[in-house]
């Protein structure tokens, strides 16, 4: 099994980072510079519009930070349980998993409640809430307190049986009180760091220490919009630092890979993680143009639909439809005959709002009409 050694919580001044401001300065500047802007651009929004900006953000953060861990979250659960917890109305809700209401409650405290204090007992009840069964997967797992290592130390390992690379491994378990109480310690305190930055910090440090037996990652990226929060503000959030990692999934673990078997000097990650947060950014304007898209589309057709199928099918292509639309998937969710599912598009077809879709197969496929005059 190959090793590479030290980490760097192995290092002599560990957890001492250093790093290089005049490498940071220019796209630090880039990246505050635009989360004043994505705010003002929110603020300059009715209380509707920006309700609904927050619904879409939250939705995608949830979605996207368990993804990143192979874990795949049902959409109607996330945006049932965030509408409840949000005090607003969505169509056909439903009972979420107790795990989906986990993600959730975690996400929302560490955003709206971003000046409240770190504490033990605040991640342990994060922890609780992501594993609300006691297990992960198939596996029992410690849950609501730091990890044991009784099977040996915590590792990030790949490759097939006989040829394991160990990416990674933290620190004994005996050291983890002793590292959470510095973390937490600094975490909180009001030295004066730039608070991206500290975000960026936090992400790095919490992640290495890898105080739980799973999880530890969604607690990160909590901990880093908790940050960023802080940094723009406001407890509401308009851009998904979680789905941008998402994308550039690969490079994260390898850039995350990479710091931890390094030197004390993060520089490299810094810039890494400022880059990814400039990105999410600029990719804040295609939800705003999903919400800004749905809310004209209703404007001009909430007096056309005919019936509540209709509505649900429509809700469910303007929130992000996932596979291809044809009329036995609309009966199946409708449930109505194929028949019906077939007037129901036909009929939304000489409105101007549906069209065939340009690909051909087996099955024809219908998609939204995008333009709206």
């Amino acid at each position: 099994m190959q090793r590479l050694k030290p980490y760097i919580h192995q290092k002599e001044a560990w957890p001492t980072f250093s790093w290089d401001d005049s490498q940071l300065i220019e796209l630090l500047s880039s990246v505050r510079n635009l989360q004043g802007m994505m705010i003002g651009k929110m603020e300059a929004l009715g209380f509707n519009l920006k309700n609904e900006a927050l619904f879409e953000t939250l939705t995608i953060d949830t979605i996207k930070s368990t993804e990143i861990e192979g874990e795949i979250l049902n959409l109607d659960e996330v945006r049932s349980s965030l509408a409840k917890r949000l005090g607003m109305d969505i169509e056909h809700p439903v009972h979420p998993a107790r795990n989906v209401d986990g993600m959730v409650d975690m996400l929302l405290d560490a955003t709206q409640n971003y000046n409240l204090k770190l504490s033990k007992k605040r991640l342990y009840n994060w922890h609780s809430a992501l594993f609300p069964g006691g297990t992960s997967g198939l596996f029992k797992i410690t849950v609501g307190k730091c990890r044991i290592d009784s099977t040996g130390p915590m590792q990030v390992v790949s490759g097939a049986l006989g040829k394991e690379k160990v990416h990674f491994e933290a620190p004994n378990s005996d050291l983890i009180n002793s590292e959470m109480t510095a973390f937490i310690k600094w975490f909180n305190s009001s030295k004066k760091l730039d608070p991206v930055l500290k975000a960026a910090v936090a992400h790095l440090w919490f992640i290495t220490i890898h105080p739980f037996e799973d999880g530890n990652g969604r607690i990160a990226r909590a901990l880093t919009d908790m940050l960023l929060s802080r940094a723009d503000g406001v407890g509401k959030r308009y851009y998904s630092m979680s789905a941008q990692i998402r994308i550039e999934r690969k490079g994260y673990y390898q850039m995350l890979e990479k710091t931890q078997q390094g030197t004390l000097d993060i520089t490299v990650w810094l810039l890494w993680f400022l880059t990814c947060l400039q990105n999410a950014l600029h990719a804040s304007n295609t939800t705003l143009n999903k919400v800004l898209f749905k809310h004209h589309f209703w404007n001009k057709y909430a007096k056309e639909i005919n019936n509540e199928r209709q509505k649900l099918m429509l809700n469910k292509l303007l929130d992000g439809f996932t596979g291809k639309l044809n009329t036995s998937k609309w009966a199946k969710i409708t449930k109505c005959s194929t028949d019906t599912a077939l007037r129901d598009i036909q009929f939304l077809m000489k409105k101007g709002i549906l069209k065939k879709e340009a690909a051909g197969g087996r099955s024809t496929n219908y998609e939204l009409i995008k333009e709206i005059n």
